[in-house]
């Protein structure tokens, strides 16, 4: 029996209907779909991780390597233990909330927050473990389970938008647009960005990743004929007097040890209710945004009952538990199912092999970490951008001429991105659900535990609002 062969009758690849070779192309199809995060999550999360005698690039470089042992150590129990075709790794918005909102917002040390995200992610184990998790997701109205994945694309829209200079901030309007007629690094950003879209409208395998090298390329040229300045490529590369340094390409930085274990450092010298309010928001982040978006790809991959439930949830539930508890000990943020995950099921995926070879290729791109200090920031939030527009598709699945649906999925959406959390919008929505039924006195279709979970919510947001978090 060869290799094929006994891959296809361990995941049982026949009996749903795929094939080796299409489970291939699919874990293909999915790793090129949702790589970005290679270059994406460390950029974002070395904003908030400074290491003393490190410089910004040697930690990005740093982060990277984590973001990739997280991913392949989720992806690798997702295939073997839940035997799904999807594809893990840092979440995208939960590495915003523990970058922008937990370190550099609460003023928490980043070696505190990963000791939050550990705990959390042991927290998730065990729940995981018993059923819990399951039971409460199970809980969530249905207009947020199926609005959550809008909310969470308009949110990163609009940091990617913020990232890439194209919208600025506005102290008379909030947002206003950049000036992109006199910065050439948001105009490439913009030139990047409309072609990522137009290779994604042609079905184009890989677009967001081909956009993001294509934008770096298309600014190296410019910098090399004189069309722009240095403004135009990665900062790190770039001396105070404009000279360029290619030392951090040709000596990549491939010791993580300063993010191995940093955590254990986080717990020490901080204040026990500090540190039980930082775990109890991650824990509540994390637990919402994962289900959110596990329930959103297997909406598009049609794998959801008739009642919105994805039979055996608990499975996929212990992949990005274990892949968050690993990345908070080799230095990176949440791990959680990805969206993109979806392609490889358009492709035909079907079960944990498509995975499997998603993992495989995330395990070769440790030969890449050098090159990562080539790309400016400029082109890695391209993908943000991207993925928030085509996470927008789930506004098709919500009944908006029904008025629960309506005030509860649409409080989701808007909420996220006004509020800059992901949790908020949420629980906006999950508060707002039984309250209108209660309103049209539908109250047989409000369970107790909506009910209970509502008023549980309600002391999130006095707590969130009071300033007991920093």
């Amino acid at each position: 029996m060869g290799l094929s062969d006994t891959l296809e009758e361990y995941f049982g690849v026949a009996e749903h209907g795929s094939d080796a070779g299409t489970e291939a192309i699919a874990g293909i199809t999915t790793f090129l779909a949702m790589s970005y995060i290679i270059l994406v999550n460390p950029f974002i999360l070395a904003d908030a991780i400074e290491i003393p005698g490190y410089e910004y690039i040697e930690v990005v470089q740093m982060i990277a390597i984590g973001t990739i042992i997280a991913s392949v150590v989720a992806i690798f129990v997702m295939a073997f233990y839940a035997n799904r075709p999807f594809g893990l790794a840092p979440g995208m918005g939960l590495n915003v909330f523990f970058a922008y909102t937990v370190v550099l917002g609460m003023g928490v040390p980043w070696e505190t927050a990963l000791a939050a995200v550990f705990v959390e992610g042991i927290v998730f184990i065990a729940i995981t473990a018993v059923g819990a998790r399951e039971y409460v997701i199970r809980l969530f109205p249905e207009p947020v389970k199926f609005s959550v994945g809008a909310g969470i694309g308009i949110f990163l829209l609009f940091i990617g938008l913020l990232e890439m200079s194209i919208v600025v901030p506005d102290p008379d309007t909030a947002v206003t647009l950049g000036s992109l007629a006199t910065n050439p690094a948001a105009l490439l950003g913009l030139f990047g960005l409309l072609v990522t879209f137009m290779l994604w409208a042609r079905g184009v395998t890989g677009a967001i990743i081909i956009g993001i090298v294509g934008t770096t390329v298309a600014g190296w040229l410019a910098y090399l004929s004189g069309i722009a300045g240095s403004a135009v490529l990665p900062a790190a590369l770039v001396g105070e007097e404009g000279g360029l340094s290619f030392a951090v390409v040709s000596s990549p930085q491939y010791d993580i040890s300063p993010l191995l274990f940093a955590f254990v450092d986080g717990v020490q010298g901080i204040d026990p209710l500090t540190f039980t309010l930082v775990v109890f928001t991650f824990f509540f982040v994390d637990f919402f945004d994962t289900a959110g978006t596990l329930i959103g790809v297997s909406q598009f991959g049609n794998f959801l009952d008739e009642d919105g439930n994805l039979p055996d949830i608990n499975r996929p539930l212990m992949a990005d538990a274990v892949g968050t508890t690993v990345g908070a000990m080799v230095g990176t943020s949440t791990v959680t199912t990805y969206i993109e995950s979806s392609t490889g099921v358009e492709e035909g995926g079907r079960t944990g092999l498509t995975a499997l070879v998603v993992g495989l290729l995330f395990l070769a791109t440790l030969v890449f970490i050098p090159l990562i200090a080539m790309i400016p920031a400029y082109a890695s939030f391209i993908a943000l951008v991207v993925v928030g527009i085509i996470m927008l598709e789930g506004v098709l699945d919500v009944d908006w001429h029904d008025p629960a649906w309506a005030v509860s999925a649409g409080l989701t959406i808007t909420i996220m991105p006004l509020t800059y959390s992901i949790a908020n919008g949420l629980a906006a929505g999950i508060i707002a659900f039984p309250l209108i039924k209660a309103a049209t006195g539908e109250f047989d279709d409000v369970h107790p535990g909506q009910w209970l979970m509502a008023l549980a919510l309600v002391g999130y947001f006095y707590v969130y609002t009071s300033g007991m978090l920093g």
